[in-house]
């Protein structure tokens, strides 16, 4: 089991919202457990549809190969058919 960084007690506001003290993130996913422990869990939410630099260069590369005939040959997805 890990060491205990920060322990506190924490009370509901008349909204029902929760304060995080020196919260390290802005946002958090979360999990009750049927005993009723809350786990929370940091996440860094991305800009959606937003494609990386490395990508978009990696994208202009395969179409350049295309458009020279540098491409492997067709597979065959009939077997996945229903």
């Amino acid at each position: 089991m890990e060491a205990v960084v920060r322990e506190y007690d924490a009370k509901l506001d008349s909204k029902k919202r929760l304060t995080l003290r020196e919260a390290g993130y802005e946002y958090y996913h979360v999990s009750v457990l049927p005993d009723q422990r809350i786990i929370l869990e940091p996440r860094v939410l991305t800009t959606p549809f937003e494609v990386s630099a490395n990508t978009l260069k990696m994208m202009d590369s395969a179409v350049e190969n295309m458009k020279k005939g540098k491409v492997s040959p067709a597979l065959d997805l009939s077997e996945f058919e229903e």
